[in-house]
Formats: structure tokens, C-alpha cells, sequence
């Protein structure tokens, strides 16, 4: 029937004449309802396509080696990509039509991406990635309070290794001389274009096909020496509850 659809108006007049018009509306209701299912998956487009990142706005800092392509291929998303600060993340705040993605080709400074972690809990999407010696991590995306939060993501890895205080002292700077390798041309557009379809998914309201975990709850490390990439997933870290404070007379 869906051939039939393709080829409307090779058949005789008399054919169509001579079937009845309850068959024929039923026939066309279920036409429609397949059509719609084959373009659901993808295999059919009726009209031309979208731009996904139509109407949003992405603010890049960083690394260029990451920010370059990251900001083409947004763009031909669809996307109004602008370059960023640190300075100017306070005033990014509350825009629910804007992502802050920032990205490292090393690792991440204490406290450096602290401000940053606070956009979410105003609606503006935060998403980021950095280097750790042949290894790049793409971090969950942030967008609404609650999200993981790079503050998070230490936690759980430090929770997650047995090496947690070589992992911190790592983190402070008390690390070997990077080496790398740094990203390639391929790595780098890899990684842009993982960035890039967690983007999509949140312009979509986080609906992301054949995506095994959802962009926010996926944390992604990508091997620098073979290009492989493996997800984990990652939940918020909960608030810690103050102890109670200690009954009148109790004794120490």
C-alpha cells in the first residue's frame, strides 16, 4: 500500500471508481498510519529537515583545538554560537534557550568549573569535557536543577577508584608533564560532534534515538589512541545532611 501511495494516479479510473468509499478511507487511514511509522524511524521524509539547535543559542569557551569544530558543527545545527568567558557566566544565568559548553585539551583546575556548575539550577544547560592524559571525558548534560554537576562527577570517580588520593593529588596539579597526545583532527571532531549530539538531545527535550543512556546521566570517555569510546553512567551526588546538633547537657 505504501508503493500504491508512492505511485498515486497510475491506476485506472475505472479501479478507482468502482471501490467503495468505506474501503477506501480505511485504506487511506491505515496508509497514513504507516507512512508516519516509516517516517518515525527515519527510512521516509516528507518535508525538509530542521535544523535540531533552531533558536538556541550555545556559548563556547576554551580550548580552540575542541571549540573550533565544536562551534561549525553547531552551527550547522542550526545553532547561534557565540564565544564565551568565565566572566561572563553570571549573565548567562536563567536563559533557557542557551547552553555554556566548556572544553579542556588537559585537565580540570580545582575550582575552575564551580561557577559554571550553577547555571542548571537556573535552566541554562551546561555541558563540558576535558583532557586527562590519553583520555577525554564528556560529562553529563546539565539543565535543570538536580542534573550532575562536574562537582558531582569528581565524586563519584573518586568513590568509583582505590587510587581516589592519587586521583585528587592528579587533580591539584601534582601530576607528571603532560605528554599527551592531544587531540587530532579526527579525536577533536569526534568529540565535537559527541558534544553536538548532546546538544541535540537537549533541544529536544532530551530525547535522543538508539542513545543508550540518556545525555544526562551519561558520563563518556574517549581513547585518544583509538578513537574508542565507552559510556558509564552517572547519578547526582545527594546533599549531605548536617549532623544534629547536640542535646542541651549531653556530655562530649
Amino acid at each position: 500500500m505504501l508503493a500504491d501511495r508512492l505511485t498515486a494516479g497510475e491506476g485506472t479510473q475505472e479501479d478507482s471508481v468502482s471501490a467503495p468509499e468505506s474501503v477506501s478511507a480505511s485504506a487511506s487511514a491505515e496508509l497514513d498510519r504507516l507512512v508516519a511509522a516509516f517516517e518515525e524511524a527515519g527510512h521516509a521524509v516528507t518535508g525538509p529537515r530542521r535544523p535540531p539547535l533552531t533558536g538556541r543559542t550555545v556559548h563556547l569557551l576554551g580550548d580552540p583545538v575542541l571549540t573550533g569544530p565544536l562551534a561549525r558543527f553547531a552551527a550547522a545545527e542550526g545553532a547561534e554560537v557565540h564565544p564565551a568567558t568565565a566572566d561572563s557566566l553570571a549573565g548567562l544565568a536563567g536563559r533557557r534557550d542557551t547552553a555554556v559548553v566548556w572544553c579542556l585539551d588537559s585537565p580540570v583546575p580545582e575550582g575552575l568549573w564551580a561557577d559554571a556548575d550553577r547555571l542548571p539550577a537556573r535552566r541554562t544547560a551546561w555541558l563540558r569535557c576535558h583532557r586527562e592524559g590519553a583520555h577525554a571525558w564528556i560529562e553529563p548534560l546539565a539543565c535543570a536543577p538536580g542534573d550532575v554537576t562536574s562537582a558531582h562527577v569528581r565524586l563519584r570517580r573518586l568513590a568509583a577508584t582505590a587510587a581516589h588520593r592519587e586521583l585528587a593529588a592528579y587533580w591539584t596539579g601534582h601530576r607528571t608533564p603532560d605528554t599527551g597526545p592531544h587531540p587530532t583532527e579526527a579525536s577533536a571532531a569526534l568529540i565535537a560532534a559527541l558534544l553536538t549530539a548532546d546538544l541535540i538531545a537537549w533541544a529536544g527535550d532530551g530525547r535522543h534515538r538508539g542513545a543508550a543512556l540518556p545525555a544526562r546521566r551519561r558520563l563518556r570517555r574517549i581513547d585518544l589512541r583509538d578513537l574508542t569510546v565507552t559510556e558509564h553512567p552517572v547519578l547526582p551526588v545527594p546533599d549531605v545532611a548536617p549532623l544534629p546538633a547536640p542535646a542541651p547537657g549531653a556530655k562530649a
